[in-house]
């Protein structure tokens, strides 16, 4: 069994081109369900940091590959991709 504390301190590698996306902010459950619906990640930094982040950024369930005992491996085509994908419909649906 994993605790929500446990994840947060994982790293998230992109096995597509193996960078580090950072630490997961937030976890987006669906209740009815009982399961995990998403990862959140902070957006990226803007001009070296200056200007702030972009959005937040949300890694779905059926794109994580792998829980690791110190990273999580996920497989996004791209960061974009990330902060450009539409939510799911269907809150429901089994992933």
């Amino acid at each position: 069994m994993i605790k929500v504390s446990d994840l947060k301190v994982k790293d998230i590698i992109n096995i597509v081109d193996g960078k580090r996306l950072g630490y997961i902010k937030d976890i987006e459950l669906n209740l009815a369900a009982g399961r995990i619906h998403s990862l959140i990640l902070p957006g990226t930094t803007k001009f070296m940091g200056i200007f702030g982040r972009c959005d937040d950024v949300a890694i779905a369930w059926n794109q994580i590959k792998k829980v690791g005992a110190d990273v999580i491996l996920v497989e996004v085509q791209s960061f974009s991709e990330l902060r450009n994908q539409e939510p799911p419909e269907d809150l429901d649906a089994p992933y």
